[in-house]
């Protein structure tokens, strides 16, 4: 009988975090913030004039998040981009569940710490909501990517939604994760 694949940063969660955070913030289990999904984005507007690239950026992304992109088309026309309607011009990703929790683990303890100079991640980049935007400049911080094979370097947007009402307690939540913040 196989036992049901569960993320380390997941168990984690539910053994020390939740109970932990439940205790601070003095609410009941099912208040307490949580990951809803991770989303990464990257876009690729030099697709315009190369398709190629974009399918590229599909490859390293799927190399990085495990999962296969979709491919984000423009919703408006724009002249002086050359740009029309229904062109693709980015590709994301959208993780849920233990993909999510296996992908922050990931961010979190390998790649990061990685960037060059690294001081921390911004402890303002919340929306308001409870969820936090972190852009990567570099997608080269991921051990997946082989340097040899890359034409150009990109940069990508990774999306944190919790569960959060207010980005205090999303903030409490990714603390206890330990995401480096500098402030």
């Amino acid at each position: 009988m196989s036992e049901k694949y569960r993320s380390r940063l997941r168990i984690e969660y539910e053994k020390t975090i939740k109970p932990a955070l439940k205790k601070e913030m003095g609410v009941n289990a099912m208040a307490v913030p949580r990951i809803e999904k991770i989303v990464v984005n990257m876009g690729v507007g030099e697709a315009i004039a190369n398709k190629k690239v974009l399918e590229d950026a599909q490859k390293e992304l799927m190399l990085i998040t495990g999962q296969k992109p979709v491919v984000n088309s423009a919703r408006k026309a724009i002249a002086s981009f050359k740009l029309r309607a229904g062109m693709p011009i980015g590709t994301s990703v959208v993780l849920r569940k233990d993909m999510a929790y296996d992908f922050l683990d990931h961010l979190i303890n390998i790649a990061l710490p990685r960037v060059k100079d690294f001081k921390g991640v911004s402890g303002k980049a919340f929306d308001g909501r409870g969820n936090y935007t972190l852009g990567i400049k570099d997608f080269l911080i991921f051990p997946e990517i082989d340097f040899n094979s890359i034409e150009k370097s990109k940069g990508f947007n990774v999306t944190i939604v919790t569960t959060a009402d207010n980005d205090k307690d999303a903030k409490q939540l990714l603390k206890k994760f330990r995401m480096p913040f500098n402030s």
